[in-house]
């Protein structure tokens, strides 16, 4: 399974990396804004998409749509340190399959996106 991460801070990639791969996930691209993240994706086509909420150039509830609107299908999970309720519902009304806050635990994060697989083959 290729997940793509998308996050303004370089030890997040570092983390989401050093959860996913030992748990047999391969990490297909690591971008630092929505609006890399809306221009690879086309090109990457990962299974899962982990993205930050704020970040700065695109912010990653306005890259989400502009993604889904392309490719309905896609699998994204938000991952933020802002725990915000309105940010989760909007995200959800979205289409987002999954949100998480940071910090996270490696275990939480393969928990959650391994139920994002499972729920998918469902």
């Amino acid at each position: 399974m290729k997940v793509m991460i998308v996050d303004d801070s370089q030890f997040i990639h570092m983390a989401v990396k050093s959860a996913l791969v030992p748990a047999g996930y391969e990490i297909c691209g690591t971008f630092n804004n929505g609006a890399e993240a809306v221009e690879a994706y086309a090109n990457l086509k990962p299974d899962l998409l982990i993205m930050d909420v704020t970040m700065p150039v695109m912010d990653g509830i306005t890259a989400a749509r502009k993604i889904l609107s392309d490719f309905p299908d896609a699998k994204i999970m938000m991952l933020t340190a802002m725990g915000r309720e309105d940010l989760v519902l909007e995200a959800k009304e979205i289409g987002i399959k999954a949100y998480k806050t940071k910090p996270f635990k490696a275990n939480e994060l393969i928990a959650v996106v391994d139920g994002l697989f499972l729920s998918c083959k469902n």
